[in-house]
């Protein structure tokens, strides 16, 4: 019989904040509630859960911000279960951070260049505040949120690098940027972006793999997801 290899060579390490109706979201009105339906009593607890599709660790798929775009139902494994690579960009870290180009050359000048087919994180230290809702947030005085994201110039030099797909431990790679820049790069190539990722911090520059598992929504253009790193031992 043949041996079945599984986990074993792995360390895995949860990439994914627990779903709360505490927890910090884009429009800070999209929260997560449940009900319960029926309760032990009855034999057994049954929840009703209502969120937004994009709130937590997330999927957005093409269809997001293009109508001819794939829904989440229809990304591949292929695409969603890829190598990683990591862009540690955390000792710089502010709220007005986004990572350029020069930053991504300064990863390749260490680690290599980034492989195609690879899934490129930006790790900015923003998700150590995901507790902190406010600070999460960060609304200026001009009712602006301002945290850390990618340039366009940087989303588009990892698509030359065929990656597919980005993600960041914050709201969103544009940042408080409500053009979406980075959201119409990517998404426009038919790629994806993961948002609000935690414990980028234990995860190598390179060598991991990553999978990210949203739910598979049939008309679904955002999906909450587990997202796990798989670190060879």
């Amino acid at each position: 019989m043949k041996k079945h290899m599984g986990l074993g060579g792995y360390r895995m390490v949860d990439l994914t904040h627990s779903i709360d109706p505490f927890m910090p979201s884009w429009s800070d009105t999209s929260r997560f509630s449940f009900e319960v339906e029926t309760d032990y009593e009855e034999g057994c607890r049954t929840l009703n859960y209502s969120c937004a599709a994009g709130l937590g660790t997330h999927v957005d798929a093409p269809a997001h911000f293009f109508r001819d775009g794939k829904m989440i139902a229809e990304l591949a494994l292929e695409e969603l279960i890829v190598p990683l690579c990591v862009i540690n960009v955390s000792a710089q870290r502010s709220p007005d951070l986004f990572i350029q180009p020069k930053d991504i050359v300064q990863f390749e000048e260490k680690w290599g260049e980034i492989e195609r087919g690879s899934f490129a994180c930006g790790y900015t230290g923003w998700d150590s505040y995901w507790n902190e809702t406010e600070r999460y947030r960060n609304v200026d005085g001009k009712g602006k949120m301002r945290f850390p994201g990618f340039s366009k110039e940087a989303a588009e030099l990892l698509l030359a690098r065929g990656v597919m797909g980005i993600g960041i431990d914050t709201l969103s790679p544009d940042g408080g940027n409500e053009k979406f820049p980075v959201h119409e790069a990517v998404l426009g190539a038919g790629k994806i972006i993961v948002e609000n990722l935690a414990r980028l911090a234990e995860i190598p520059a390179k060598g991991a793999i990553i999978g990210m598992f949203p739910m598979k929504v049939g008309v679904g253009t955002e999906a909450p997801a587990r997202c796990v790193a798989f670190i060879p031992k």
